[in-house]
């Protein structure tokens, strides 16, 4: 409905009482602070970055220690915990914490201490298993593997890629030998098969000294692969003393799992040392911004007018500091909106898109009356509107902490069920054609509840032309929301100039086709406008498109320019024909959901009558119709946010402005309430 006036706040006070003030601006989260810039004044910036570096480890280490408790023992939660809001906590509460936020932080310390130890631990097991795996296959070899020989002989060990027997080695090496042509080294060398698989073979190859080089190297050349893990013990010693360091990691594991868990009490400690060091971190980039001399430091920022008095009050009547503010105004104002209970839920929406830049207006209230109304156009199911209005409804009465932002959508979706369910009655959908399909199924009956307007499945056109009608409307309201808006600025010119003659242009196109007896004939209208009103519909639209030429271009001053740019600005009237179209999709996303939920209420009936008929009529009518209604809930989110961004806003609005970000005790898991 608006744009809350803001104004520009000065606090001067004596340094001394900084944390106090700080503080209490932080716990009234009404002031959005500001850089203050006044280094001619004797005023200087601090660089905090050293503090919030050691805040921020320090809510790490916290944060980690959260995890890992909730890793190895976790919390009991509701189903609808996300539901619940922040925990309440009071200053006696909050102070009696912080007295032992030492103690607690050493105690994080000490649990990310012992996580860490779990990691190195398990990843010493996959090397030392990898260790075992590679020493299996050499489980037989009675030397150790890095065995070389003796005084006279040479040993090699390792592996072929392929799978030999010791006289196939033998053959398959003489063979080399005379590739090599080195036939002294045939006979030379003896082959014992350690392990044998289909893919390798482990062996170990003993020879004379005096022909070892040259062997090896044949043996190389064969594809021998030394062993992957080289050892001066025999495997099977070495396997066992890995299996005892794999027993060691895994108590240490199991040690500290036990002394992690039976820090389990710590949760809500820890949990509060997060949001502690959060506002601490957000304090000390306040006071960054902060202006300071020797003795005196001055806060700035923005502050909703309507908050100037308590703010003050608390100030200057309470700590004592010289208080100076001034109505804001200027592009980097920020913007907090106010609408009423029906409009707010729609303000996180339009923050997706953009909050009013300067000087314009906020849409939200226009928009929440057409954003339920196409929503519900879009869902248009009686049974799927009267299920959001229960949850939505329930979850508001039942969570009354819940998180503001999600209180928003909850009765986003309470009002948009609200529509759906007044579109399904129209158009008589109740999951679709169900009462219909259970009557005739289980029943042997004809019974149904008839639309109380029409049924969209039996007459398509008449839909279409019912949507394309909503975006006409929708349309001119948002030039209506443009005409306001200039004629609030006292720009009459441009009102008449970029509203009117659209008027005159685009309603006159709609109401001469109205008169049109093809036109009506083919859209399958029962009525048709008299001669007459086509004719001053014409008169209108040369008007409208006169007006257009003349004055798109305005801004040039060249008048050849001018009537090009007032031309190509008459072109974009086909942009209006494109956007009237864009509505077809109302009748495509409730003609989507009424034909699925038909699918699966006929899916379910193919079972026949009976117990089993009726068991498996609701196996396939809750699964069907949940994803239905999944589905399209997203589909008309999207579609509806589409139709607002795109066809309404792009007639009036631009946004641009910057959300309003007080700075305020901003936590995660405690609220930290007043006393």
């Amino acid at each position: 409905m608006a744009v809350l006036p803001m104004s520009k706040v000065s606090i001067i006070g004596l340094k001394k009482d900084r944390k106090k003030i700080l503080e209490a601006v932080q716990r009234m989260g009404v002031l959005e602070v500001r850089a203050f810039k006044g280094t001619e004044m004797g005023f200087e910036n601090t660089d905090t970055s050293v503090s919030q570096a050691r805040f921020s480890k320090a809510c790490a280490d916290a944060r980690q220690a959260l995890e890992f408790l909730e890793s190895y023992c976790p919390e009991q939660k509701s189903l609808f915990a996300s539901f619940e809001g922040l925990e309440g906590l009071s200053v006696r509460e909050y102070e009696a914490r912080l007295e032992k936020r030492d103690d607690i932080l050493s105690k994080a310390g000490e649990l990310v201490k012992w996580q860490k130890e779990i990691a190195d631990a398990q990843g010493d097991i996959i090397k030392l298993s990898a260790s075992i795996e590679g020493l299996t296959p050499w489980k037989a070899l009675s030397v150790p593997l890095n065995f070389s020989g003796t005084k006279r002989t040479s040993a090699f060990l390792g592996s072929f890629p392929e799978s030999y027997s010791a006289e196939e080695l033998e053959r398959s090496f003489d063979e080399c030998c005379e590739k090599k042509q080195t036939e002294e080294l045939k006979n030379a060398v003896h082959f014992e098969i350690i392990y044998e698989s289909d893919s390798q073979t482990y062996i170990m190859a003993l020879c004379n000294k005096e022909v070892s080089e040259q062997a090896e190297s044949i043996l190389r050349y064969m594809g021998l692969t030394a062993p992957a893990v080289s050892s001066g013990v025999l495997p099977t010693e070495k396997i066992k003393e890995l299996e005892e360091q794999i027993e060691k990691s895994k108590k240490l594991i199991e040690e500290n799992q036990k002394k992690i868990t039976a820090y389990e009490s710590l949760r809500d400690d820890l949990k509060f040392l997060v949001d502690y060091f959060t506002m601490r971190i957000d304090k000390y980039k306040v006071i960054e911004k902060v202006g300071q001399s020797r003795n005196v430091f001055v806060l700035t920022g923005y502050v909703p007018k309507k908050d100037i008095p308590k703010l003050e009050s608390e100030l200057v009547e309470k700590i004592g500091v010289a208080f100076e503010y001034e109505d804001a105004d200027g592009d980097d104002v920020p913007v907090l909106l106010k609408n009423n209970g029906f409009a707010a839920p729609l303000e996180g929406v339009l923050e997706t898109f953009s909050l009013p830049g300067k000087g314009e207006l906020d849409p939200t209230a226009a928009m929440a009356v057409f954003y339920y109304f196409l929503f519900g156009l879009m869902l248009s199911d009686a049974a799927y509107g009267i299920i959001m209005v229960l949850v939505c409804a329930f979850a508001l009465w039942k969570f009354p902490k819940m998180k503001r932002g999600l209180r928003k959508s909850m009765k986003m979706y309470l009002y948009c069920g609200i529509s759906t369910t007044f579109w399904g009655v129209m158009f008589g959908g109740y999951f679709g054609d169900a009462v219909q399909v259970i009557a005739k199924t289980f029943f042997n009956s004809d019974f149904t509840i008839p639309p109380l307007w029409f049924s969209p499945l039996d007459e398509p056109m008449r839909m279409l032309m019912f949507s394309l009608l909503v975006g006409i409307v929708h349309l001119f309201a948002g030039l209506g929301m443009k005409f306001y808006a200039l004629v609030k600025a006292k720009e009459y010119k441009d009102a008449i100039y970029d509203v009117v003659f659209w008027y005159l242009l685009v309603g006159g196109a709609i109401v001469f086709l109205l008169s049109m007896k093809m036109f009506v004939d083919m859209a399958s209208l029962s009525f048709i406008l008299p001669p007459i009103a086509g004719k001053i519909a014409t008169v209108a639209m040369i008007i409208g498109a006169i007006g257009i030429a003349l004055t798109g271009g305005r801004s040039s001053k060249n008048p050849f320019k001018r009537l090009a740019k007032g031309l190509y600005e008459l072109y974009n009237v086909t942009g209006y024909l494109s956007d009237i179209l864009s509505y077809s999709r109302l009748l495509a996303l409730g003609l989507a959901t009424g034909v699925i939920a038909n699918v699966f209420n006929k899916m379910g009936s193919m079972f026949g009558g009976g117990v089993l008929g009726v068991i498996g009529f609701i196996l396939v009518f809750v699964i069907g119709h949940t994803l239905n209604i999944g589905i399209n809930l997203l589909g008309a989110y999207v579609h509806t946010n589409r139709l607002q961004f795109v066809e309404f806003f792009g007639k009036f609005y631009e946004g641009g402005g910057e959300k309003y970000s007080p700075f305020r005790a901003d936590t995660g898991y405690f609220e930290i309430e007043s006393e």
